[in-house]
């Protein structure tokens, strides 16, 4: 909704200054709008308080052992230990962002310059499509958490590599219907990996390393290959003279990310590794307990460990075995 919104401000800038003011000094103004904004995200973002599973990790490494203060990892020590899941992250956000920059930045450019459509339907052309992804993004989110996170992100990544280049074809009749049927057809594929990176992500990597991995993942892969996307896709344009080099490059991404989700494990319905499950009642977490070592989603090596568990004399710990000294916090 956001780059839907961005792009009608554009388009209304467009009608009411014209093409001469908007490229003098009119193309300004949208920058000017985003700082102030920019400020307000700030705000909201100091204003968010820690997940208590990331509190109680900074509170252990405060404590450290005996005492003393454990030192928090940098990111050379986070490469090195997290370095394949950090790669896996990398790819997916490279292949979904080459997808989605595409579409949300290089789409209108690309329909002006190499289609004839003149600079404001370039951008409106845009706009229905952003409005009717962002409206099935939760559907994708909710079939994620029905089927999986690693089929979503296949039919993602798979839906491109197919897609990718009828959809080309159809911008490239060069009327406005099959022009938004060819932009439809790219965003039906990015919509199943918007609604699913948010949660798969995060999943790769433990809370105390969580946020570092994610940073040094996410902010490479999208400075690398989401923004610069338009300027790769013109430029294969440019040297080829090929007009379809734009479905090549996102069906090569998309069937390196297909690659890339081959490797991640399942995280669906699974709590975070290093985080306990979240239950919203005692007897939930007695039923949890219970019924722990027979629970698929529940893996009790990903999990922090209260080794001072021992059973009252007489007492059979929860879940039916003799002895569980090494087991989670009940």
């Amino acid at each position: 909704m956001g780059f839907a919104i961005g792009a009608a401000l554009v388009t209304l800038l467009q009608v009411t200054l014209g093409g001469d003011a908007m490229e003098a000094w009119g193309w300004r103004i949208p920058f000017l709008i985003a700082g102030p904004l920019g400020l307000i995200a700030i705000y909201f973002r100091m204003k968010i308080e820690e997940s208590p599973a990331f509190q109680a990790s900074l509170d252990a490494q405060a404590a450290g052992p005996a005492g003393e203060a454990a030192e928090t990892k940098g990111p050379v020590a986070i490469l090195a230990s997290h370095w394949r899941g950090i790669l896996l992250a990398m790819i997916l956000v490279a292949a979904a962002n080459t997808v989605g920059y595409a579409l949300t930045s290089y789409m209108p450019t690309y329909l002006t310059s190499n289609k004839g459509y003149d600079e404001l339907h370039g951008t409106l052309l845009t706009i229905p499509i952003l409005v009717l992804m962002s409206a099935a993004i939760p559907l994708t989110g909710r079939l994620s958490d029905r089927i999986g996170r690693r089929p979503v992100l296949w039919i993602g990544s798979l839906g491109t590599v197919v897609l990718a280049a009828p959809a080309f074809l159809l911008i490239g009749i060069g009327a406005i219907w099959s022009t938004l049927l060819g932009l439809a057809l790219i965003a039906f594929p990015l919509t199943f990996y918007v609604a699913n990176l948010a949660s798969a992500l995060p999943a790769l990597f433990p809370t105390e390393s969580r946020y570092g991995a994610m940073g040094i993942a996410y902010n490479f892969a999208v400075a690398i290959f989401g923004g610069t996307a338009p300027f790769i896709i013109a430029s294969l344009i440019a040297a080829s003279g090929n007009e379809m080099m734009p479905a090549y490059y996102l069906m090569a991404t998309s069937a390196i990310g297909a690659v890339a989700v081959y490797f991640i494990t399942e995280t669906a319905g699974k709590p975070l590794k290093g985080s306990m499950p979240s239950v919203d009642t005692i007897e939930e977490a007695h039923e949890l307990v219970a019924g722990q070592d027979s629970n698929e989603k529940l893996d009790l090596n990903e999990m922090p460990f209260d080794h001072t568990y021992e059973p009252a004399e007489g007492e059979e710990p929860p879940g039916g075995a003799a002895e569980r000294r090494d087991r989670p916090a009940d």
